[in-house]
């Protein structure tokens, strides 16, 4: 994976991590811990599981260094200008598709299996938001009972990237392909509301 894919999406985390936070009445402090839980958070699951060490944020510090400028950079930007709300959800729905393939293909690397791939792939992609949205007491967005084809557009596409990798040559634009195929998917479930259906018991009539 090229560095600068990754530092793009720290940096586009720790964004929604601060758009997330408006309303919370939060310091510049509490919003910086915010971003980087959101921005290394997935990451750092996936490389638990995989049994990396050193940790990607440890190893190379500029991770770190990238969302904490993001973080102030737009900290500073919201009380100046004040961005739209959809802004978080089309910023979000870039960095799920970045680090949804991103664990995908860490996880290839390793030599993890395909189903293992896609799995790692998803905690990369949600992790780390459902990390920010319980910090801010807000129920996880993946779990909202109306959220638009959230983690299933990360399974999607990571599903693509891995049979593209196991059907042709190994090729740089499968990555971009399985990119595209999350944003895509997640950027038209927020346009016509496309999503699983809920869970509903029935209820017997006493």
């Amino acid at each position: 994976m090229p560095p600068w894919i990754e530092y793009f999406a720290v940096a586009v985390c720790a964004i929604t991590a601060v758009l997330a936070a408006e309303g919370k009445r939060m310091d510049l402090f509490g919003v910086l811990v915010l971003a980087l839980v959101t921005a290394v958070g997935g990451g750092t699951i996936r490389d638990l599981c995989l049994g990396v060490r050193p940790l990607i944020w440890i190893e190379q510090p500029m991770y770190l260094w990238t969302a904490l400028i993001a973080a102030v950079a737009m900290f500073v930007t919201v009380r100046f200008v004040h961005p739209p709300h959809r802004l978080l959800a089309v910023a979000d729905a870039f960095g799920l598709a970045l680090f949804g393939i991103a664990g995908t293909e860490k996880a290839l690397m390793l030599g993890t299996s395909g189903i293992v791939a896609v799995l790692l792939g998803i905690v990369t992609g949600v992790a780390g938001g459902i990390l920010r949205d319980v910090l801010r007491g807000e129920l996880p967005l993946v779990f909202q009972p109306d959220v638009n084809l959230y983690a299933t557009a990360v399974f999607v596409g990571a599903l693509v990237f891995v049979l593209l990798r196991m059907w042709l040559p190994v090729s740089e634009s499968h990555r971009y392909i399985g990119m595209a195929v999350i944003l895509v998917l997640r950027l038209a479930a927020m346009r016509w509301k496309l999503r699983l259906p809920a869970y509903r018991s029935r209820i017997s009539a006493p």
